[in-house]
């Protein structure tokens, strides 16, 4: 997506006649949302520079300028972007990153970080050639018309507000590998820019070259599980950008200070759905293993590290597969610092209790804290799915004091998942979380579709599968499993009568479940989805959830049986309905909302209950609502009553 598109003739024309910054405000407010102040003031001090730049008549004046370019699989955005042939008449495209600085700080202990003032305050954020070049990278990387056509692509920077100095900080030798890539142009390089510029794009092409990869479909994306194994052969399969990037390399620093001063250390990296949780956690679990330390992935879920241990069986010993990837429960009885660092992927999903009966251990994160010198939870509170769920920040935060650990907080904010859509999951909280005042976009880029029957919800998502075995069908947890231990093929768990539609649990195939071709006929639950991301999900929301009385509303009775998400809460219930509606609402607004962020490119639903299925659809249809429609709903856990009440069984 890009939010203006022009030739260099009519830029310079929009500028000199005080039309660009009025065109960007809409353009950006039809297609994203409402701009800020300080987005406004960088516009108009940044685009009178480049107003400058492109002044010189050897710049073709049908070259291609888009702003605010969407990078695929990403919400992060590209200031600039030319196009146009080079000398050799080869397709060219210009990556520059535009920055408001006045001065700069090196960070010589991280790759690629520098710090810098950002919001009122001194922060470290990359450095402007590793932004500009990961972004480049990125494009490459995932737009199928930049591979195919071979456009080539040439990133820098552009401080135009920065006076370089001798020995200046930003040109420091420690970062002279990205600046190679991408270079930097400050305040003073009004030419050199210039001449990059004429060297790159010889010759005009009239936006074309930004056509192609504006509509470039994306190529396959890397899958985590896939890309495993040449990690850890040392090759570096994911580019970190930005949040990400600074994060990995904070937590790389900390690991190696607590092996140097003896110190222990916690770092709790907070960060929502496809923020690159992951991707870090195995990233960093392999810098660390590369240079000799102790480090160990950790992740209450097994269905992610029974997915990486099948990855990676052929060309692995298991006995090594166990070492790196561990549960969350085996550091009940070890020895304090037994490890250099543990990476605990998914905290929130973390117990109080260890073991099969909840009876080892104290707790957890502090036995985890306890067993390591370096030890970095992962998090995002809204995807607690149990009744055991005890990861929680504060809870973390007070471990980390009672060992006298140094204790530090990251938030990872640039998205990936859900393709890299920050609407879409505004919208997705504003529907299924009525706790908060949210701001509903009137239209998200995401491919996101409410289907009338469960049916045509499956064919879609198994059209989908036979591109490249990455799509899944999951369901809330309420349908009993009754095939559990049984032969019988003809035996379903999940009937919805009404439209004539049965399938099975895949409990038993929960180990592979998300890479056997066989499981496209097997429908997943939170318990083997959670952790893991598919192309294209498919969700059936049971009647746990629902809309009635013009709210969406949970109902824990409505669960099934032999799930174990919400054991003992009919008993609690008893004993404290207001904490114990608090408590079920939470696992069951978590876990569609979990479920429903699973899919990379799209998230198809059907919901048993057709007034939320047609709640959906309505909240789905610009005309409904106003651009900026305000949602707010009061808490309400539907409990049916006495009548309700008198099916309530001691758990």
């Amino acid at each position: 997506m890009i939010i203006y598109e022009t030739t260099k003739g009519q830029f310079v024309e929009d500028i000199e006649c005080g039309l660009l910054i009025d065109k960007l405000e809409k353009n950006f407010q039809e297609k994203i949302g409402k701009t800020n102040t300080h987005e406004l003031w960088s516009w108009q001090n940044s685009m009178q520079f480049m107003h400058m730049v492109m002044l010189d008549q050897s710049i073709p004046s049908d070259a291609g300028i888009a702003l605010e370019y969407k990078l695929p699989t990403s919400s992060k955005r590209i200031d600039f972007l030319m196009s146009g042939r080079d000398e050799n008449d080869h397709d060219s495209a210009i990556i520059i990153e535009l920055k408001q600085w006045n001065s700069v700080e090196p960070v010589l202990d991280k790759d690629g970080v520098v710090r810098t003032i950002l919001n009122g305050g001194l922060r470290e954020t990359t450095h402007p050639s590793y932004q500009a070049w990961s972004y480049a990278k990125l494009i490459s990387d995932y737009n199928a018309a930049v591979q195919e056509d071979q456009i080539h692509l040439h990133p820098c920077t552009y401080l135009h507000n920065y006076s370089l100095k001798d020995s200046d900080p930003l040109l420091n030798p420690h970062y002279q590998n990205y600046i190679k890539q991408a270079p930097v142009f400050s305040r003073h390089d009004l030419f050199k820019l210039r001449e990059f510029i004429k060297k790159n794009i010889h010759f005009g092409d009239t936006r074309k070259v930004l056509y192609r990869i504006e509509s470039g479909k994306l190529r396959p994306s890397q899958s985590l599980q896939d890309e495993l194994l040449n990690m850890l052969k040392g090759n570096e399969s994911f580019t970190l950008i930005d949040d990400q990037k600074v994060t990995y390399e904070a937590a790389k620093r900390l690991s190696i200070r607590s092996q140097i001063d003896d110190k222990k250390r916690v770092l709790v990296v907070k960060g929502g759905p496809g923020t690159g949780k992951s991707v870090i956690a195995i990233n960093l679990l392999v810098s660390l293993l590369n240079q000799g330390l102790v480090a160990q992935y950790i992740s209450k879920n097994a269905a992610p590290r029974n997915v990486y241990a099948s990855k990676l069986k052929k060309s692995m010993k298991k006995s090594s597969i166990d070492h790196l990837f561990k549960g969350s429960g085996v550091y009940t009885s070890m020895e304090e610092n037994t490890f250099d660092t543990l990476i605990v992927d998914e905290a929130h999903r973390l117990n109080e209790k260890s073991g099969l009966f909840g009876n080892l251990g104290e707790n957890q994160m502090k036995e985890i804290i306890h067993s390591a010198k370096f030890s970095i939870f992962f998090i995002d509170e809204k995807q607690r799915i149990h009744i055991k769920d005890a990861g929680r920040i504060d809870t973390i935060k007070e471990f980390a004091s009672i060992f006298d650990a140094e204790y530090s907080e990251l938030t990872l904010n640039t998205q990936f998942r859900c393709d890299g859509s920050d609407d879409y999951l505004t919208w997705l909280d504003a529907v299924l979380d009525p706790t908060e005042i949210f701001t509903i976009p009137s239209s998200f880029d995401y491919d996101f579709q409410v289907y009338g029957s469960p049916t045509d919800l499956f064919e879609a998502i198994k059209a989908k599968n036979e591109i490249k075995n990455k799509s899944r069908l999951v369901a809330g947890y309420c349908w009993n499993w009754i095939t559990k231990g049984k032969s019988d093929t003809k035996i379903h768990d999940i009937e919805i009568p009404k439209f004539e539609f049965s399938m099975s649990w895949n409990l038993a195939n929960s180990t592979t479940w998300a890479i056997d071709p066989a499981s496209i006929d097997q429908i997943g639950c939170i318990h083997t989805a959670q952790g893991l991301e598919f192309d294209y999900v498919g969700v059936i929301i049971g009647d746990d959830m629902r809309y009635e009385n013009g709210r969406v509303i949970t109902d824990f009775t409505k669960r099934a049986r032999t799930d174990q998400s919400l054991k003992g809460i009919k008993k609690l219930h008893r004993q404290s309905p207001e904490k114990a509606q608090e408590i079920a609402d939470e696992v069951i607004r978590n876990t569609y909302r979990t479920l429903m962020t699973r899919g990379q490119k799209g998230c198809y639903v059907f919901c048993v209950n057709k007034e939320l299925n047609d709640y959906l659809k309505q909240k789905l249809s610009p005309a409904s609502e106003t651009h900026h429609e305000t949602l707010y709903a009061d808490t309400l856990v539907k409990i049916q009553g006495k009548v309700a009440e008198d099916k309530l069984d001691d758990n």
